[in-house]
C-alpha cells in the first residue's frame, strides 16, 4: 500500500474476535500459524504478477475494527512481515 525505505509493502487485515484477551479462544502461538497460513494461501494470490512487487506482507490481525493508524488500547492485534520468495511467505520479525 505504500512504498517504504525497502521497497513496497502490502497489507492485508483481518477480523479475527477469537484473539480477544478477554473470552478469546485463540492464542498468541496459534495466531502466529493463522498469519503464516493467511499470507500463503490467500496473501500471495493476491500479489499482481505485474507492476512492481512488493518486498513484504504484513499481515494483521484484530480482536474488532481499528481504524488503520489509529491506537485502540481495547483492542487485541497480531502483526506479522513477510518477504514472498519464489512463491511463499519468509518471516521477517519486526
Amino acid at each position: 500500500d505504500a512504498p517504504g525505505p525497502d521497497g513496497l509493502t502490502v497489507r492485508f487485515r483481518f477480523l479475527a474476535p477469537a484473539i480477544a484477551r478477554n473470552g478469546g479462544t485463540v492464542d498468541a502461538e496459534a495466531a502466529q500459524a493463522d498469519m503464516a497460513w493467511l499470507c500463503e494461501n490467500f496473501a500471495l494470490s493476491r500479489i499482481a504478477s505485474t507492476g512492481p512487487q512488493p518486498s513484504q506482507i504484513v499481515i494483521s490481525l484484530s480482536d474488532r475494527p481499528v481504524d488503520f493508524g489509529q491506537p485502540d488500547p481495547e483492542a487485541t492485534q497480531y502483526f506479522e512481515a513477510y518477504r514472498p520468495e519464489d512463491g511463499a511467505c519468509v518471516w521477517e520479525p519486526f
